[in-house]
């Protein structure tokens, strides 16, 4: 087939084109191709140049893709003279050896939110250019990579008019992992749009699953927002490995990232001379806040509750007071009530935002508030939090301290995280 008829357009897959004889347009040999070369970044990436070994010397050297003139039977046949357009291999951050670095490797598949061993990678030829548009994860490419996909079609066709169907998933979806340690960060990054896709709970099911290295690799490729919502879900022996492979810089960014109840839970269980170097590193607001978090007992309410919440003062109007907390919605973790306090922020009231919204707009907070708050002190012991909560059917509880400052708040999840933290993390592999 002639790579320069445009009105070309088909299918190969890799393992049809791997250890095929190159030879130039006189028909002279010069080698077999041993990997194909993409430059990732586009949704379906072009292929770039091709790995060919030569038998005497064995050497391997690349040429570009535009030097193809045609793949015909077994063979890929190379434009004019092409032995001398041979160069030595310089690896670059943005290019992946398909055969060495996806075939037969684990990736990531983002629309499945699940690990796949690639067992085949599928191209279109199309104008001339060699796309990469799916990789083939099922039993089909292993049968046709050992020669028995003829033989297997007969008989299944044969006894159950049926074939073995592809696994194909459209590489837009996948998610590599490199294997060169100096280089994962950067192959990573080029595509790590991808991995922001996935939930946060199963892409911290999906780093438990890979190994040490490929397991940091992905981690450090993320997003600091994306790194935040994902500790927060991972087993915390992980987070802290995860969290240790990263410098101080990004260490304490990621953790300003997350929760405050969660941020305490990571920060407390590193080294001491780890933790205070991260927590240094932080904003002097966000510093002060989860330093303050850290003072409180391990198993007391202190130490569980979160200081994402909404005050405010018990004069305002209910008008003022739906304007504040369009203020102040989106950087608080729970919006299911609010609190009303006053000038001291002791805690007064407490107010649903169901009973806020159906108010009369001029109406004073004061006047219609629940007065009788059920609340916790901060040195209450864990036991007497689970128990508050079975006993009053609450979804949140706040938290004051002994002089009825409100200090933070406390939720139901968090209650049943902390009675129950196998519910939270269970038992994975490893």
């Amino acid at each position: 087939m002639n790579m320069d008829k445009n009105d070309l357009r088909m299918f190969i897959f890799l393992s049809e084109l791997l250890d095929r004889r190159v030879v130039d347009e006189a028909g002279n040999a010069l080698g077999k191709l041993n990997d194909l070369i993409v430059q990732i970044g586009e949704v379906f990436p072009k292929v770039t140049q091709l790995c060919v070994v030569s038998p005497r010397p064995k050497t391997t050297k690349v040429i570009g893709w535009e030097e193809v003139l045609s793949l015909e039977g077994n063979v890929i046949k190379l434009k004019g003279d092409a032995s001398a357009k041979f160069q030595n291999y310089h690896s670059k951050p943005q290019e992946l050896l398909l055969r060495d670095e996806i075939m037969d490797k684990q990736v990531v598949d983002t629309y499945g939110s699940k690990l796949e061993r690639v067992n085949d990678l599928h191209f279109l030829i199309n104008h001339g250019e060699l796309r990469l548009v799916h990789v083939d994860v099922g039993i089909r490419a292993i049968l046709r990579r050992l020669g028995f996909i003829r033989v297997m079609d007969a008989l299944t066709n044969w006894f159950f008019a049926y074939q073995v169907p592809s696994k194909l998933i459209s590489w837009k979806y996948v998610q590599p992992l490199a294997k060169d340690p100096f280089k994962e960060d950067l192959k990573l990054n080029v595509t790590q749009r991808k991995l922001t896709e996935i939930h946060p709970s199963e892409l911290a099911d999906l780093l438990e699953e890979l190994d040490r290295e490929k397991r940091e690799a992905m981690f450090k490729s993320l997003d600091v927002e994306t790194a935040a919502q994902t500790l927060e879900e991972v087993h915390p022996e992980v987070s802290v490995a995860l969290i240790e492979t990263v410098g101080e810089e990004k260490a304490s960014d990621i953790i300003e990232e997350m929760a405050p109840d969660e941020a305490v839970d990571l920060l407390a269980d590193l080294p001491e001379e780890k933790k205070d170097t991260i927590i240094q590193a932080m904003e002097k607001e966000k510093r002060e806040e989860l330093e303050k978090l850290l003072a409180y007992p391990e198993g007391t309410a202190g130490s569980l509750m979160t200081v994402d919440f909404i005050t405010l003062l018990k004069n305002l109007t209910v008008a003022q007071a739906i304007e504040q907390i369009r203020k102040h919605a989106l950087a608080s973790e729970v919006v299911y009530y609010v609190y009303l306090t006053n000038e001291q922020k002791q805690l007064f009231g407490v107010l649903s935002l169901r009973h806020l919204l159906v108010a009369t707009p001029d109406s004073t907070l004061e006047k219609i508030m629940n007065k009788r708050v059920k609340k916790l002190k901060v040195n209450d012991s864990k036991k007497k939090v689970v128990n508050y909560f079975r006993k009053y059917d609450y979804v949140v509880v706040p938290v004051v301290d002994e002089n009825n400052i409100i200090r933070g708040i406390i939720t139901l999840k968090d209650a049943i995280d902390a009675e129950m933290p196998e519910f939270r993390h269970p038992k994975k592999r490893k």
